[in-house]
């Protein structure tokens, strides 16, 4: 890994000097775009409005327009802002893990310990250990000032970067303002198949399927050319894009508890029965599958298969009912 900042966490009076690397990175399969019309590469250009001349990056400078007004800021200027400037990561406060919003989780960076005596940077992450809590810090990166958390994975003290109060968005949905009736019948189903599906968390189970699917695409396309059959390629046909909507939630809940206990039926008159604590290798065959597709979808799909006539499953759930058998 190479280091992408360099700078020192100011923890009260004691500086702990590190280096900052990137903890992430993304595995997509990189596209790029061709005019569809004979393969040709489309490329974007920075074109000048008024000369109408193609302009190199290292002579653009940026502006902010105001009510008709525009002023132009030089990266000298930019530069002369005095947070910017800054290679502290200043430590505000420590907070109990549990208080943080997921919500404003943005990216996570790694801090290596940058002196020839890394005892100060030992000491911070026993302090986080010890007390158990989370540093807020505030710093600067890329031309844009920071909060961030600083906590600790392994041996190691990682810098997760958190979005401001102000950008993270009120959910604001009327359809949540009605009232609606859950019954018990219903809520004790759900827990049900939730106890059903129980399992530990381990990412390393799961897949990204289109990345694979996307390169299972690509390679037939490199060996058969125009006269590649999608079809042939996948095993199925595409499945057409399904509504979702859950016509019988307790049918529903009910096929999906058939399903998780191996086809055995769920008697009405006993929604909350035990279910059947899954294997850990059963459990970690249903997990990847689960987490793959929305739970929105996925209780429709499932009742759709079970169900057993054509006036119970639709179109898209029974085509997608036969892709997983």
């Amino acid at each position: 890994m190479r280091a992408i900042w360099k700078g020192a966490i100011a923890f009260g009076l004691v500086n702990v000097p590190v280096k900052v690397y990137t903890a992430t990175e993304d595995h997509d399969i990189s596209l790029h775009q061709v005019h569809n019309a004979d393969g040709g590469r489309i490329r974007y250009q920075r074109r000048c409005e008024v000369c109408s001349e193609i302009v190199d990056y290292e002579d653009i400078d940026k502006a902010y327009e105001d009510d008709g007004r525009t002023v132009v800021l030089s990266r000298e200027e930019l530069k002369s802002i005095p947070a910017e400037s800054s290679h502290e990561i200043d430590v505000v406060q420590f907070v109990p893990a549990g208080q943080l919003d997921p919500m404003m989780f943005e990216k996570s960076y790694y801090l290596e310990p940058d002196s020839k005596s890394p005892k100060a940077y030992v000491l911070l992450r026993r302090a986080l250990e010890d007390t158990d809590r989370v540093a807020i810090v505030q710093f600067a990166l890329r031309d844009k000032t920071r909060l961030g958390a600083l906590r600790i994975r392994g041996d190691v003290l990682v810098l997760q970067a958190l979005l401001w109060a102000d950008e993270v968005r009120e959910a604001s949905f009327p359809s949540l303002d009605a009232t609606i009736r859950i019954s018990a019948q219903e809520r004790e189903m759900s827990a049900a198949l939730v106890d059903s599906m129980a399992a530990d968390f381990e990412p390393d189970q799961f897949t990204d399927d289109y990345q694979l699917q996307l390169r299972q695409l690509i390679e037939a396309k490199l060996e058969k050319g125009e006269s590649l059959d999608t079809e042939e390629t996948f095993g199925v046909a595409a499945a057409e894009t399904g509504s979702g909507e859950v016509i019988d939630l307790m049918e529903a809940l009910k096929r999906s508890l058939e399903k998780k206990r191996g086809g055995g039926a769920v008697s009405a008159d006993e929604p909350g029965a035990p279910a059947a604590k899954p294997t850990a290798k059963s459990a970690a065959k249903a997990a990847p599958k689960t987490a793959s597709r929305a739970p929105a979808k996925a209780a429709p799909r499932t009742a759709a298969k079970a169900a057993g006539t054509k006036a119970a499953a639709s179109k898209p759930a029974a085509r997608s009912a036969r892709k997983e058998a």
